[in-house]
């Protein structure tokens, strides 16, 4: 009996390769560059299965392309914006994604930008290595104390806890957040304040985000946004690069509305090498790498790869959204 044929649109970890080729017909773009438009839909012509990831646009065209024998979409990832997941349900198309698995990782990776960010590392680092460090300096890449701070979060799923934990048990700062709905055992453990998004952004010291990209949330950081903020405060977001408005955050940062930005998305993602956003010596930025640790690309292979087994054989996904 022959094995059911995938594509998978990047290479993954070795872990994960080793086991599509022992139990599927499987092809693997081997580029570090995702496939074109065109590419991607020859490629996923006659396929079971296909492993996708966020840099991918899955609609009708891509389902039509495919054909009627495919059965499941596994995302690489958490988010799954770029699936256009109610088109997959008419089609009867399981639709599975990676949670969990790297709360720990993008919690880690908010924080690591908030130290960066807060510390100045990095213009630090550029600094020496321009060759403009000649002595200590008593004025020098000055930057802000964490400790008993008031840090902001967007979104107080997994990661934003996860983040939150982090800042008040490390730091001891004052948790407050804005949510869909309140996070009581949240609140206890973190003695965390739910309160409406502009008493956040006017009140806290720090603001990171951790919500879905969604219409609701989409450009929700635009220049009204940032005026409410504090001007020395720091903005972090390890989300979607959508949530914000990505020129009114240049501006804010070129104009001292707020006093520094980390982040690890970016939109458009990648920017180009021309973008502004590149140029700020107060905005750091990361090639979304949120949950690149070991470990956590191993464990997000070994559900990606279950998916996409389980949805094949017509059975219920390990982590499904549809």
């Amino acid at each position: 009996m022959s094995q059911p044929k995938v594509f998978v649109t990047r290479k993954i970890v070795q872990s994960g390769l080793d086991r599509l080729q022992n139990e599927f017909d499987v092809e693997i773009w081997e580029d570090a560059a995702p496939p074109s438009r065109e590419v991607l839909l020859e490629k996923i012509r006659g396929c079971h299965g296909v492993l996708t990831m966020l840099s991918e646009k899955v609609d009708d065209e891509f389902f039509e392309a495919a054909g009627d024998q495919l059965k499941v979409i596994s995302q690489y990832a958490v988010g799954y914006n770029n699936i256009d997941v109610e088109a997959a349900k008419k089609r009867g198309i399981a639709v599975g994604n990676t949670p969990g698995v790297l709360t720990s990782a993008t919690a880690d990776m908010a924080f690591a930008l908030l130290i960066a960010s807060a510390r100045r590392l990095i213009e630090g680092d550029q600094y020496i290595h321009n060759g403009n460090w000649k002595s200590w300096e008593p004025l020098g890449h000055i930057g802000w104390d964490l400790e008993g701070k008031t840090v902001g979060i967007v979104g107080l799923g997994r990661i934003g806890e996860t983040f939150a934990k982090r800042c008040q048990g490390g730091w001891d700062m004052k948790v407050l957040y804005t949510s869909r709905s309140p996070k009581p055992e949240a609140e206890q453990k973190l003695s965390a304040v739910r309160v409406e998004f502009e008493e956040l952004l006017e009140r806290s010291d720090f603001v990171s985000v951790h919500c879905d990209l969604n219409e609701e949330t989409k450009g929700m950081f635009n220049a009204a946004a940032f005026e409410r903020m504090k001007n020395d405060a720091i903005f972090i977001n390890t989300a979607r690069g959508g949530i914000h408005v990505q020129p009114d955050l240049v501006q804010a940062l070129k104009t001292g509305q707020i006093g520094a930005a980390g982040l690890d998305v970016t939109d458009p993602e990648p920017p180009s090498l021309n973008d502004e956003i590149l140029q700020l010596a107060n905005c750091l930025v990361a090639p979304h790498i949120g949950s690149a640790t070991t470990s956590t690309r191993n464990n997000m292979a070994e559900i990606a790869i279950d998916n996409l087994a389980l949805g094949i054989d017509g059975k219920p996904l390990r982590c499904s959204v549809t």
